[in-house]
This record gives C-alpha cells, structure tokens and sequence, in this order.
C-alpha cells in the first residue's frame, strides 16, 4: 500500500525500540495492577458507587490494552527493518513533523491489535486491506476488499451521513478524515469503529488516493458508556439520599421534643420537683437518620413521663415510624395507660403496621409526690441510677422488642427515688454490642456507671449530658444515640 506522501514533509527519527519496550513492560504491569483490583472487588450489583467504581477499572483495563496494543504495533513497525518504522501506526503513536514515501507491506497495522489499515485508490479504484481490517469488518480476505461506494452499506443509516461527509471533505477539500461510526457485520454483530486518514496526492499535487486506519473501539466505548450510566446512577442516588436526609431531619426536629438545654418540671411554677436534660448523638460513620427518640413531658395527673427509644433502620422510613410511635406513646401517657400496659399496645401497634419493624423501648412514670418511678421495657437497656457517688442499673421486667410477636406481655417495675438522684436513660446506640465476648464495662452502660464520680460532681443534669458527649460523641461510633438525664429534686 503506497504511503501518503506530502511535499511539505521531512524525515524524523524513529522512536527507539529499547525505550518502546520499557514503554511496554511499564503499561503491562499498570494492566495486571488494575486488572488484580477489579478482580478483588466484590460483585456490586446493588451499590452504585461499587458499580460507578468497577466501572472505571474496567474502562481503565481497555485502555490498557489499547496502549499495549499500540505500542506492540510501533515496535513491530520498528522491527521491519524500515527506516522510518511502520508509517501509519507511528503516525497514531507520536506527533511526525514529516513523513517518507517508503512504502510499507499490505498489513501495516500489526494484526496484534484492533486496527487495520485501509487505501482507495482514486484512479483504478482499487482497494487493499490489512488482514485486521477484514477482522474488523468479520469479511474473509478472499471476499475483497470494499469499495468507496460499497462501505456505506455496512453504515447504520444514521451515521452513513458521517461517512459521506468525511470522504468528501478528505477526497474535495483535502482534509483529514477523523471520525466515529457504526457497522453491522455479516453475522449481525454491531461494532463501532474509530477512523483516521488523509488524502495521498500526487506528484501534480492531486489527490489521487485515500489512506486510512480504521480502529475497532466497541469494547471502549462500551465501557465509557457503562461509566457514564453508573456515574449518573451514582448521582441520582445521592440526590435521593441528600433529599431522604434533609426529610428525616426536618421530620426528627418537627417530632423530638422542642426544648433545648434544661428543662425542670413542673413548668408552670412551684417548687422544682426534676431537673432534666437530654442529647441526641448522630452517627460517627453514616449521614443517614436513625429511629432514635427521647421525650419528657408533663402528664395532667401531676406525674412526668421519661421515655427513650430506637426503631430499627434509618432514614425517612425510621424516622416515620418513631413519629408514629412516639406520637401514639404520648397519647396514651397523657390518656392515664400506665408503663406496662402502654408497652403492650406499643408492640400491637408496630405489628400491624404496613412497614413492619422491630424497636426497643424505655417508658417511665414519675410520681413527685412520692418520688416513686414506674418503669417498662421493650428490649431495652434498663435505666441507670447514681446515688451518692456510685451508679446500678435497675433490674428490668419482662418485655420483648416491639414488633416482635403479637401479643406480648410487658411487665412494669417499681423503684423509690431520693432526692439528689440521678437518673440516665440511653438507646443502646451510644456503644454498639461488636461481639459476644464485650463485657459489661466495655458496654455503653458499663462505661456511664464508671462515670458515676464525674457525674456526681455535676451540678445540673446538662452538666451530666455534656459529659456524656464528650465521652461518646466519637467518630467511631457506627450508630446514633439518644440519652436523657433527669436529676431528682
């Protein structure tokens, strides 16, 4: 195949084989590098961001290879004994200020890769191939090469357009054919070739022939498209989790109780009879809302309500469901329920829900009069008491997780409280349970009733609740938390 020639073209030096194949070696061990991660990455057919990632190692693997491929065909060239190299595939490979006129062989893009060398001549319409390019195209060298006018009919029809125009720009105005287009093949298969080329002119400066390489860019641009589509599914997922995050927000502060700082009950004057405050602390590893909630309230018998709790999952849908059950739990406090029976409809409630869902729940009925508390939990940490200096956890009744079974029994405790008491009630997010093998102290219990001599020396309940912020509002804490403190007049 005569190679394109230009007047205005001088000879330059050939790259050097030795440093062609360090280039070579250098982009093998990028492949097997890239190639090891995707291997380790786990199948991600649920995460985007796994997906959007495999996706890149995947586009980076062919391009790889597309490198490697290339640079095997410049070494090869090298290696034909031209002075020059192999023309056409330097001259994908590196920027030639000039080119020379020694002709190459037929199959001047090494077989090795996925592009083949094309030329059409303009006078005897005669056309050679490379043996890739009869790859390419899925065509047997003995079926011959296609014409100009043969070509188009291998086009989707939508881009035959694209064709025409590169040919006739290249063939009339003399300049560079670049450009993208899909064939079908015999067999049906779709591939979707990248072509570049020039015109061959003359020695009267007429355009007398056509080169071209053709490269078959299917895998590439299958992978861009794969990166593309799980880059926007991506993006569409955390929109959807910044909008699910700003409704569970907005919906936990609409729902929790509004008051900040401290709170003493009663609220409607008279000596003070409870000192409270409370805290809730987000998660450490995740964005998302949990179902964490924590109330006091004064009921109208005199009595105050102390209650804490956690519904499983996170997000709009947990914090939903707490709204539901904190709402109907105030209901049936203000409505005279005591601790165990309120607990019982609790889990009736959650059962028959249309989102079912597991919760842990602590309710407390503070009698001032006679300082009693009555207590019921729903497999929940129990309430710790601190008095003079040293911290127990109350002996918890009989109750299941809300949600559970149909049914349930839920047994309520009573405790007689002093003055100057301290009572804390936790989620059991405050210190995640890793394993079967935490002990006690490790626990987020343990670790408050080892806090017994700071919170002793506390003056007020949010004296107590910023010390227990400090000690768990940890980065690595994997759950949110809430806790409430009530300090007893």
């Amino acid at each position: 195949m005569p190679f394109p020639t230009h007047a205005e073209h001088n000879s330059a030096q050939p790259p050097d084989p030795g440093a062609v194949d360090a280039l070579i070696s250098q982009a093998r061990r990028l492949r097997t590098q890239v190639d090891s991660v995707l291997r380790e990455s786990a199948a991600a057919a649920e995460d985007p961001q796994l997906r959007w990632q495999r996706a890149l190692c995947d586009l980076a693997v062919h391009q790889l290879d597309d490198v490697d491929t290339h640079l095997g065909q410049l070494r090869d060239g090298l290696d034909t004994g031209y002075p020059g190299g192999d023309p056409l595939t330097a001259d994908l490979l590196v920027d030639l200020p000039s080119q020379t006129s020694l002709p190459p062989g037929p199959d001047a893009v090494s077989a090795l890769g996925r592009a083949g060398s094309a030329e059409w001549d303009l006078l005897t319409d005669d056309a050679q191939w490379s043996d890739e390019l009869y790859r390419i195209f899925g065509r047997k060298s003995a079926d011959g090469p296609l014409t100009l006018d043969e070509l188009p009919s291998w086009l989707f029809s939508e881009d035959q357009q694209i064709l025409t125009e590169m040919v006739t720009g290249c063939l009339v105005d003399g300049r560079p054919i670049d450009g993208e287009f899909r064939i079908v093949r015999a067999d049906g298969s779709v591939r979707t070739v990248h072509m570049v080329g020039e015109p061959v002119l003359g020695a009267d400066g007429d355009t007398v022939s056509m080169w071209a390489v053709l490269r078959d860019v299917s895998d590439l641009r299958r992978s861009q498209r794969t990166l593309r589509e799980t880059r926007d599914s991506l993006q569409r997922q955390r929109q959807i989790a910044q909008t699910e995050r700003r409704l569970a927000v907005e919906l936990q502060e609409a729902v929790l109780p509004p008051w900040r700082g401290t709170l003493r009950f009663p609220q409607d004057g008279g000596p003070t009879t409870m000192d409270l405050a409370a805290h809730y602390l987000p998660s450490g590893t995740s964005a998302l809302i949990g179902g964490d909630w924590y109330d006091a309230m004064q009921l109208p018998d005199g009595s105050s309500l102390l209650t804490v709790g956690d519904l499983t999952g996170h997000g709009v849908a947990a914090t939903s469901g707490m709204a539901m059950l904190l709402g109907a739990l105030r209901g049936m406090a203000v409505a005279g329920l005591q601790p165990g029976p309120l607990m019982g409809w609790l889990n009736e409630l959650l059962d028959t829900s249309a989102q079912p869902a597991l919760g842990s729940a602590l309710c407390c009925r503070y009698e001032p009069s006679t300082r009693l508390l009555r207590w019921a939990q729903a497999g929940h940490p129990a309430p710790l008491l601190f008095r003079d200096g040293a911290g127990r956890a109350l002996e918890s009744p009989e109750g299941v997780l809300l949600g559970a079974t149909s049914g349930a029994l839920y047994g309520q405790a009573d405790e007689q409280l002093a003055a100057g008491d301290l009572l804390v009630l936790h989620t059991d997010g405050l210190v995640p349970r890793r394993s079967a093998l935490d002990t006690d102290t490790e626990s987020g219990s343990g670790r408050l009733l080892a806090m017994a001599p700071l919170f002793a020396r506390a003056r007020t309940a949010q004296d107590c609740v910023r010390i227990v912020a400090e000690e768990f509002g940890t980065p690595e804490r994997e759950d949110d938390a809430c806790v409430l403190i009530a300090r007893i007049a």
